[in-house]
């Protein structure tokens, strides 16, 4: 369990420090709907990470786990390909950073948006957004193909998604408990994230895919 939980920790950091969903939820807390709308965001962000983490520990589940030597083949060949796709994300994040991109229409709709609609955006960002979505599929490929028994892969599952959604459920809670000094702060944080949002999410991937490639070679060679 140790050593799940051991790999699947900078995975769940990787998830927690992303911007876009730290922007979306400043975005909320700064607009007419705050309490409403960050609270719904934070609800579909919770939901996302672990329904796709979820999925994947239980397909991942299937995969026979060790071989007489260590992991096996499967399972690490699985694990370079999902490094290597997170390199390359990371290039193209890197290649665009000091692109002048228009602002994506969701983040220009933040402010009409109800809590219906905040759940579903938040779902979306933390399920089926690429960059995401691969931290949390190789959250649940080592979980579920860990071998451990299916009591300790839900806590390892229950503790991922905890710190994977801790940066947009902290702020949430802190603005419920005292909004009138967290404007200045979020003013500052988001003009930053959204200044460097590129460069930051390309090292965040960067790292996260050589995590992952290394332990795949380690267990293909």
């Amino acid at each position: 369990m140790g050593s799940v939980l051991g790999e699947m920790l900078p995975l769940a950091v990787g998830v927690a420090i992303s911007p876009i969903p730290i922007i979306a939820v400043i975005l909320m807390l700064l607009s007419k709907r705050a309490g409403g709308a960050s609270a719904g965001f934070g609800v579909g962000w919770i939901a996302g990470i672990l329904v796709a983490t979820g999925l994947v520990v239980l397909f991942a589940g299937g995969i026979d786990a060790t071989d007489s030597d260590g992991p096996s083949a499967t399972t690490s060949w699985v694990k370079i390909v999902l490094g290597v796709l997170l390199l390359v994300l990371a290039g193209r994040q890197w290649r665009s950073r000091n692109a002048d991109a228009e602002q994506p229409k969701w983040m220009r709709a933040i402010d009409d948006l109800n809590i219906v609609k905040s759940i579903g955006l938040g779902f979306v960002l933390a399920a089926i957004n690429p960059k995401n979505l691969l931290l949390c599929v190789s959250a649940g490929v080592v979980i579920g193909s860990s071998g451990v028994s299916g009591g300790e892969q839900a806590i390892a599952l229950a503790v991922f998604t905890v710190l994977a959604g801790s940066t947009v459920i902290v702020p949430v809670v802190a603005y419920a408990v005292a909004a009138d000094k967290m404007h200045g702060t979020l003013d500052n944080l988001k003009v930053w994230l959204q200044a460097n949002n590129a460069a930051v999410m390309s090292v965040l991937l960067l790292v996260m895919g050589a995590v992952v490639l290394g332990k795949g070679f380690g267990g293909a060679f």
